[in-house]
């Protein structure tokens, strides 16, 4: 892989199912792993987050270390396109995405490079599985975690909504 963006290619196979490439071979490797594991739409998502990592870190996937995840996350949180100097940057982007965004493009990068390390292809995992803190003395592997999502609450549904469920619920065709 080159610093040249990896390009998404979602075509159909021969069995009519959805077939998705990067263009580089490792990464393709691990979303023909996934394809038999995941569903289709997660297959999907994973190579659009690999997607947007190589193309933010600009690395091939044997160089990237932890310092270019964490710069990532940076980046990520903040609105930077692009920690590589080769890559033009987008002027008229405002923000970051979301802490639940940055929490799952990680996720695919970590199950990218756990599945490498398996495979012999890297020596260690480059995602750091969360920051040390003083508890670890005494509770060790219990660090904070590397982002922090908010808890949100349930929404509450529309009268109509209560209505509809209830209904559902008390129709003869639900017992037969």
């Amino acid at each position: 892989m080159s610093t040249n963006a990896p390009c998404l290619i979602h075509s159909h196979g021969p069995s009519g199912g959805p077939v998705v490439r990067l263009g580089v071979p490792l990464l393709h490797d691990y979303l023909e792993f996934l394809s038999g594991r995941c569903r289709p739409n997660t297959v999907l998502a994973v190579a659009y987050d690999l997607k947007v990592f190589f193309e933010v870190v600009g690395k091939t996937p044997k160089r990237v270390r932890p310092g270019d995840v964490l710069g990532f996350m940076t980046a990520q949180r903040t609105g930077q396109p692009s920690l590589s100097p080769q890559l033009q940057p987008v002027q008229d982007q405002a923000g970051g995405v979301s802490a639940r965004t940055v929490r799952r493009r990680l996720s695919s990068v970590s199950g990218l490079f756990a599945f490498l390390h398996v495979r012999g292809d890297v020596a260690t995992n480059p995602v750091p599985r969360g920051l040390p803190t003083r508890r670890e003395r005494h509770r060790p592997r219990q660090g904070v975690p590397l982002v922090r999502t908010t808890r949100t609450l349930p929404r509450i549904l529309a009268p109509e909504e209560v209505d509809a469920l209830t209904t559902s619920l008390r129709s003869p065709g639900l017992y037969k």
